[in-house]
């Protein structure tokens, strides 16, 4: 450890530590104001929103609401700490273009001239087993304002707290950069689909004819889900295996698998059963509004994954891409969610079965190819940045630890800092 670095205690950087709604407020706004699920004012962002990095589920609350929750405003920066569930788990508050407050159960953090928050953001993140170990509870793990007060840290001086912040930053951004591109590169191929698939657009000086989902181009039909595809329960091998990949549902997430690491055979769950193969559909069983869904276009032969996956395969009527395309829209995660929300059962959940009678509109396969050959450069160029990102991650969970205890200087990551480009 460098001999310029000082130890504090985290009460002597803060400015504010807050869990206002601890204190009732939630429970008093949540008694006089209606809190809303469609967009107003303000949001207000819940744990899970945090947790899974994902930003669409949110409520929404009106001004009167947002003034009333007044000590519980959140900037774009602010670091945020799970008080219970999770206890310690350490967030960046993103900038959502909009007023945001926060839910229950959620420290807010703000710090003073002495540390860089972005350094300081970092450095908890790579402290956050630390910050946990200091949770308590028979039950429910909590912790509590006067145990986040009492962290010590080994932090250094201003100007390199702001260098490694830059350099860590650096690749976040990259990160970003590269969803934000996927992202509109999605929403391109989704306006495509649209044009094609339920607007009919290129289509329009044919005849139509009827259907039982309204006039649709002559020569279409309308299948369902189980005359296209099927449902694949085959049993993993395990002879001959040591250590496997083993995938979970909340392994993946709206078309990425979060890991690759190997697991031993002996500690496995009962659920690692199945098989995937490459132009395998994964998609969970369980809430499909959480998005737990991905394609594999990769060699996955030491892949297990979850009995409570839906392994889909195509046949030779859809085009595999289309078919994953189609799954995956707004429109039929929505219509997912219905189906598995008016079952009974002790989470909302589907099964390939329930869902086999999802009507499809589809044209000949040579018109599904021609669709597909446009928007295939889209999807490309997503897998590319996607496989950047893992790329970037690694690389930045490497370096985190590394810079946060001082084993290496910034100056031994130059060279680094310097291969990450626009």
């Amino acid at each position: 450890m460098p001999n310029n670095w000082k130890t504090y205690k985290l009460e002597e950087l803060l400015t504010v530590l807050t869990d206002y709604h601890a204190n009732g407020a939630y429970k008093k706004l949540k008694a006089n104001v209606t809190l809303l699920d469609k967009e107003d004012y303000a949001v207000m962002i819940r744990t899970t929103n945090l947790e899974r990095n994902n930003f669409d589920d949110l409520i929404y609350v009106d001004k009167h609401a947002y003034n009333f929750l007044s000590k519980s405003k959140v900037n774009p920066g602010d670091i945020l700490m799970n008080k219970i569930a999770n206890a310690g788990s350490i967030y960046q508050m993103p900038n959502l273009n909009r007023p945001v407050t926060l839910a229950m159960n959620l420290f807010l953090l703000r710090f003073n001239e002495k540390v860089n928050q972005y350094y300081l953001f970092y450095h908890l993140k790579a402290k956050e087993q630390y910050i946990k170990s200091f949770s308590a509870g028979s039950v429910t793990k909590t912790i509590t304002k006067d145990a986040v007060r009492n962290l010590e840290f080994k932090i250094p001086p201003l100007p390199e707290q702001k260098a490694i912040a830059s350099i860590l930053s650096t690749i976040d951004d990259k990160i970003e950069n590269n969803l934000a591109i996927n992202k509109t590169l999605e929403e391109m191929a989704m306006a495509l689909y649209k044009h094609w698939f339920v607007d009919f657009g290129p289509f329009q000086d044919g005849k139509f004819v009827d259907s039982e989902l309204g006039l649709i181009p002559e020569g279409w039909k309308v299948k369902r889900l189980d005359e296209v595809a099927f449902k694949n329960s085959k049993t993993f091998d395990f002879k001959g295996k040591e250590k496997v990949v083993f995938v979970n549902t909340g392994d993946v997430q709206h078309g990425s698998f979060l890991h690759n690491n190997y697991s031993e055979i002996k500690g496995l769950p009962g659920q690692a059963k199945k098989v995937i193969e490459p132009n395998d559909i994964l998609y969970s069983e369980i809430r499909p509004k959480n998005k737990r869904y991905a394609y594999v276009d990769f060699d996955s032969s030491d892949y297990v994954v979850s009995t409570k996956f839906m392994i889909i395969r195509n046949n030779e009527k859809i085009n595999n891409r289309l078919l994953y395309r189609i799954l995956t829209r707004q429109e039929t995660i929505d219509e997912f969610q219905m189906i598995a929300e008016s079952r009974s059962g002790t989470f909302p959940q589907i099964t390939f079965d329930v869902i086999g009678h999802f009507p499809i509109v589809l044209p000949d396969i040579r018109i599904q190819n021609r669709f597909q050959s446009i928007v295939d450069p889209l999807e490309l160029k997503q897998t590319n940045n996607l496989n950047e990102i893992k790329s970037l991650t690694k690389q930045r969970d490497t370096l985190l630890p590394k810079l946060i205890s001082g084993e290496v200087r910034l100056k031994e990551f130059q060279e680094q800092l310097e291969s990450i480009s626009y």
